[in-house]
């Protein structure tokens, strides 16, 4: 039996559905986030099927966190510990 088993390093392909379950987003959401440009530009795998590179979702996902700590730093007038 054969195992996948990728180097962190090495690109992996997320479907349109996994990308909506790691970013919690809908994939109206997900794709009107495409469209201006504030989400990663999907592969093309055919004619109607897309994938994203989960390293850059991971990073996506990443921005958001970071963003909502100067976010929340600077509309309360604190700063974190």
């Amino acid at each position: 039996m054969h195992t996948l088993n990728p180097s962190v390093d090495e690109p992996m392909l997320v479907s349109m559905k996994h990308a909506c379950a790691l970013t919690s987003l809908s994939r109206t959401m997900l794709n009107r986030y495409r469209a201006e440009g504030r989400f990663p530009a999907a592969v093309p795998l055919g004619d109607r099927r897309v994938a994203f590179v989960r390293q850059e979702v991971n990073q996506w996902i990443a921005d958001r966190i970071a963003a909502r700590g100067a976010n929340d730093n600077s509309k309360s007038g604190t700063q974190a510990a």
